[in-house]
């Protein structure tokens, strides 16, 4: 996928996004930002921030920044901000895979329905991961290849056809973290048919360290992952405030 071709992509939904995708995607938004517990003064980067459906959704007591590529699609967000006089939130037109934040500017960042729809999902998951503090938190919430071979090879079948529509099917959350810094200490199963994921990882790049073992998997879909081993310096708050 070419960076242009998807922003051509985007801004053509830009006018029916909300009516389209709005409801079918709304539980895992409201669910990703529901579990935040965001605390008063913190720095929030949105990526990818589209219409900026999810702005509303966040307190208040927060400060948040939100990039888009898309230019029809930040037309909408801005309005809506205006709409709702969100003087918390602040709009740029930003390639995620190259950000002009300086590092570990932000304590969390939320990527929502992102990584399948960008060129080189390495780039934006690395920039992410820079911008973010240590021990910060990297919300995704994406759609990743299914764990059933069968399934899978379907997805890996029909990828080349979304890709014309704007984001892939074929891409696995291992794939997405392998090589990373990112420690997964949630993962639930969320909107229709349970076929997205909502992942919360830590930040553990500059030596803030954790690591995390399988704990509860409950029947929502939701695995739990505990602190098995802290690094240096880094406690169980710190790791998964």
């Amino acid at each position: 996928m070419d960076l242009h071709k998807v922003e051509r992509v985007y801004t053509s939904y830009a006018g029916v996004y909300d009516k389209i995708f709005g409801k079918v995607f709304h539980e895992g938004r409201e669910s990703a930002i529901r579990n935040l517990n965001v605390q008063p003064n913190e720095r929030i980067l949105e990526v990818g921030v589209g219409t900026g459906i999810a702005l509303p959704m966040y307190p208040r007591h927060c400060e948040i920044i939100a990039i888009d590529f898309s230019e029809g699609m930040l037309e909408i967000a801005r309005k809506r901000t205006a709409e709702h006089q969100m003087s918390h939130v602040t709009l740029h037109r930003m390639d995620a895979g190259a950000m002009e934040f300086e590092d570990s500017t932000f304590d969390t960042v939320v990527a929502a329905y992102v990584v399948t729809a960008v060129p080189d999902y390495r780039k934006v998951v690395s920039e992410m991961i820079r911008v973010c503090r240590p021990g910060g938190r990297i919300i995704m919430l994406n759609h990743f290849s299914n764990e059933n071979k069968m399934v899978a090879a379907v997805e890996k079948v029909i990828s080349p056809l979304t890709k014309h529509l704007g984001w892939r099917t074929d891409l696995s959350l291992d794939n997405v973290l392998d090589g990373t810094e990112l420690h997964v200490a949630r993962k639930q199963n969320v909107n229709p048919l349970r076929f997205w994921a909502l992942v919360e990882c830590v930040n553990c790049k500059n030596g803030h360290s954790i690591t995390h073992k399988k704990g509860a998997v409950y029947a929502n879909g939701t695995t739990v992952y505990t602190p098995s081993a802290l690094g240096a310096g880094a406690t169980n708050e710190e790791a998964l405030a």
